[in-house]
């Protein structure tokens, strides 16, 4: 068993329950969680006593996206007029979105079933990682966007896919935040629970999964993922990804630098005030709730 940081790894009832560990982040992504996590779903599909995979966020959310901090090296020392980082080249970039998108692939392509646990704030590629998930189950407090969007990012097709096109347009073009309720009526998640059942929820169904033969429940799967694959998932999913590089860097210098200095120089809070502010109040969301 590996020796994780950024993760827990608990087995129980004929599973194991994987949750994103960094609650003082709120568990945002950072490219070391990203290879714990591919450890610990390495080790679950070797483990025969692991039927199902649950998976879920420490604290108040279950991802709050990608890491923003400066710690992460992400977007510090941008370059203008073309938005990369200074000394890095095009070809880098777009290398990089491509390793992204198999990470997200793995999942989607595991030989066992993953159960999200959505649990408060699924932002950005927290969402995504949510979506990717072959059961998603949500808290009633769950939030999904992906407000990224709004500073110059690409949707994920698979908002597409879930949510049905005019509704993945009419939030992957705003970044709008929409709670589980309408989560649950657009098709990104089957079922919301209160927050404190939403675990034994998972494990319920996992439960009922270890009841059937592992051959049958591998087979049954891959003819969901695959055949949605056979009709152009994966071309969906690569166009995606091959659009991610430039949505990133094909940027009004006016428009998005002064959202980099505030972030470099004021801290993330300014940050997203500036991006977030004009958007108030969203739609739906904890902000959005009459008192």
């Amino acid at each position: 068993m590996h020796d994780y940081r950024e993760i827990l790894y608990d087995k129980q009832r004929g599973g194991v329950l994987i949750t994103l560990n960094r609650p003082e982040a709120m568990n945002a992504i950072s490219r070391s969680m990203i290879k714990e996590l591919h450890q610990a779903l390495d080790e679950a599909e070797q483990d025969q006593e692991v039927r199902a995979v649950v998976l879920t966020g420490a604290g108040r959310a279950f991802s709050a996206g990608m890491d923003q901090g400066t710690s992460s090296g992400r977007r510090r020392d941008m370059h203008w007029p073309y938005g990369i980082i200074t000394g890095q080249t095009a070809a880098e970039v777009i290398d990089s979105w491509r390793v992204d998108s198999r990470n997200f692939r793995r999942m989607w392509e595991f030989g066992k079933p993953i159960i999200g646990a959505i649990n408060g704030w699924a932002m950005g590629a927290g969402s995504w990682l949510s979506l990717f998930t072959h059961i998603t189950l949500a808290a009633e407090n769950a939030v999904f966007a992906q407000p990224e969007v709004r500073h110059g990012s690409n949707t994920s097709f698979m908002w597409t896919l879930l949510g049905g096109y005019k509704n993945a347009l009419r939030y992957g073009l705003t970044g709008d935040h929409i709670d589980a309720q309408e989560a649950l009526r657009i098709g990104l998640v089957v079922k919301v629970v209160p927050s404190d059942q939403l675990i034994d929820e998972c494990f319920t169904i996992v439960e009922r999964i270890a009841h059937v033969p592992p051959e049958t429940v591998k087979i049954n799967l891959q003819i969901a993922t695959l055949g949605l694959d056979m009709m152009g998932l994966r071309d969906a999913l690569t166009f995606d990804n091959q659009m991610s590089a430039p949505a990133h860097v094909m940027l009004r210098e006016e428009l998005r630098k002064p959202l980099d200095d505030a972030r470099a120089h004021k801290g993330i809070r300014e940050y997203l005030q500036m991006r977030d502010g004009p958007f108030q109040p969203e739609p739906f969301g904890p902000r959005a709730r009459k008192r």
